[in-house]
Parts: C-alpha cells; sequence; structure tokens
C-alpha cells in the first residue's frame, strides 16, 4: 500500500531528522518518553540539535552529555527521581561538553507556545509569570499590558512522540497521561510516531476518542517495543526507577558520562539489544495482570 508509513528507527532519524533540527520529545511529561529514538539521535551522532519539551526527564541530559544539542526550549532539565540533570548543569555553568542555549519556560507557557503552533496563530495571549524573572529572562513571552503576555508561537520541525499502538497508515492510540503530545503532534512540521504495537485500523477506528492524531500529520511510524524504557507505558511496562537513579551517579561526574553512553547507547545496535542488557529487569517491570476500562457503547 503506498501509504504505509513503517520505517525503522535508523530509517525515521536519519529522514527526518537532520542536524540542526528543533525536536519535540518527552512532551507527556513522566511517562511515553521516547528514549530509543533519543539514543538513535544519539548513534547517529546529530548535533545543534533544538530540544523542545516540558520537564524532558534525562533523556535531553543525555542527548547534552553526547554533545547532540546547541539550543533548549524546555521548563526543566534533570531527572525527575534524583534532581537535576549533571550534563545540563555543566553545559549551562561550564559549556561542557559545548555552549548550550537556553530559552527558559513554564509548563503551562510551553503548553501554550505548542498550543499556538497548533492552532497556527502567532501567539496566545495569558496571564501567567506575573512577577517572575522569565518575563525579562525568555523574550518570545512579552508583557503587553499591566496583567497580560503574549506567548510566542512554537513549531518544531518534527515531534517524536511515543505511543501505545498504531496502524501502518498512521493512526494512533495513546492513553493515560497525554501531557502536549497532541499539542506538540499538531504544531509540527513532521511526526515520529514509535509505538509499542501495530495493530489493524479497524482496531484503531473503533475508539476515535483515543486517537492521538490525524494520520495525515504522521511521517513515519516505527515500531519498537520497550521503546519508551525506562519511563512507563500505561498497559505495557512500569517505571524503572533503578535506572534513574544508576545514571544520575554514573553521570555525576564528566568522566563517567561517556561510558554509560558507550555501554547503554553506543555499544548496542538497536532496542532488542538494549532489552537485552536489561536481563530479568525487563520482564518484572511488565503488568502483573491487565486492568482494562469500561467497554464504550458507540452505537
Amino acid at each position: 500500500m503506498s501509504n504505509v508509513k513503517i520505517v525503522s528507527m535508523a530509517e525515521a532519524i536519519g529522514r527526518w531528522v537532520p542536524d540542526g533540527t528543533s525536536v519535540a520529545m518527552g512532551t507527556a511529561l513522566e511517562s511515553l518518553i521516547p528514549f530509543a529514538a533519543g539514543h538513535e539521535l544519539i548513534r547517529q551522532r546529530r548535533h545543534d540539535l533544538e530540544l523542545i519539551g516540558p520537564i524532558s526527564d534525562m533523556l535531553f541530559d543525555q542527548l547534552i552529555g553526547a554533545g547532540c544539542v546547541g539550543r533548549i526550549r524546555a521548563a526543566w532539565v534533570g531527572n525527575v527521581s534524583a534532581g537535576l540533570g549533571h550534563n545540563f548543569r555543566r553545559a549551562v555553568e561550564s559549556g561542557l561538553p559545548g555552549p548550550l542555549e537556553i530559552e527558559e519556560h513554564s509548563n503551562f507557557s510551553i503548553a501554550l507556545a505548542l498550543l499556538a503552533g497548533a492552532m497556527g496563530v502567532p501567539y496566545l495571549p495569558a496571564r501567567t509569570l506575573l512577577g517572575t524573572d522569565l518575563l525579562a529572562r525568555n523574550p518570545s513571552i512579552e508583557r503587553v499590558t499591566g496583567d497580560l503576555v503574549h506567548v510566542s508561537a512554537i513549531e518544531p520541525d518534527v515531534a517524536i512522540l511515543h505511543v501505545q499502538r498504531a496502524d501502518a497508515q498512521g493512526h494512533v492510540h495513546c492513553w493515560g497521561n497525554l501531557g502536549v503530545s497532541k499539542e506538540a503532534g499538531l504544531a509540527a512540521k513532521a511526526v515520529i510516531v514509535v509505538a509499542e504495537e501495530i495493530v489493524d485500523t479497524e482496531m484503531i477506528l473503533s475508539d476515535p476518542n483515543r486517537v492521538l492524531l490525524p494520520p495525515y500529520k504522521v511521517n513515519a511510524v516505527v515500531h519498537c517495543p520497550g521503546g519508551a524504557h525506562p519511563s512507563p507505558v500505561q498497559g505495557h511496562y512500569a517505571r524503572d526507577h533503578a535506572q534513574y537513579e544508576e545514571y544520575h551517579r554514573a553521570t555525576r561526574a564528566m568522566e563517567g558520562v561517556e561510558p554509560w553512553l558507550d555501554a547503554w547507547v553506543r555499544d548496542l545496535p538497536d532496542r532488542p539489544a538494549y532489552l537485552a542488557k536489561l536481563g530479568e529487569r525487563w520482564p518484572a517491570l511488565k503488568p502483573v495482570e491487565p486492568r482494562l476500562a469500561a467497554a464504550v457503547d458507540y452505537a
């Protein structure tokens, strides 16, 4: 079929995320973070990327440590269960491993910016950040009256969204905390969907309220079970708290960054090899039993 969009992770990153691209990732906050896609960016040695997201968790920190990032537009970059990202802090304070330009946001302002991009308007008015120094530090948020600001639109070159399931044509089901995934997908010029499962179109269309985006917005679909580990994917696996703690300890000193990236990213060809390296930790994160929602009658 000519409208089949399934490609490998390497092909999706190679085609849609060249050097210098602005990329929205981690848009569902602490869940559905596309770590497998980020690791492929590192393997393909991308550089000068602009990363866009809300809290970002430690994927942004890994990309910064690998030298892939030139600019950040985010509310926070770190490791939610441990603290600020060590690579992020070194880049901001010392320019290591390279200089990093920062556009600081709140979670709300980044959501408004992506929503404006999705709506195709240059900005959205809001009463937010009044009394904070973000208004002075972020030129994309302009105070226009005493109690009103304009939050400029953000239109990423590409959004990489991890989801529970998709079909070959780009219909997508996603549930749990969506964060700003819908807004990022609609605002972006291109969308890469990374799916735990590939299913028939009939399954997706049987529950239209769970469809995340219109399929014409999706440029590529990557089948990648486990692709969000160590973040959780509702219905598939829980958060791997140990992986977050281990990464945080390993990268506290800059000397630990390259060994960690070699062991968990560069020396592993793909996500199946990564999951195999996890060993018994991986099956232990799977749900013990299903917890299904009540049936919905669309008749």
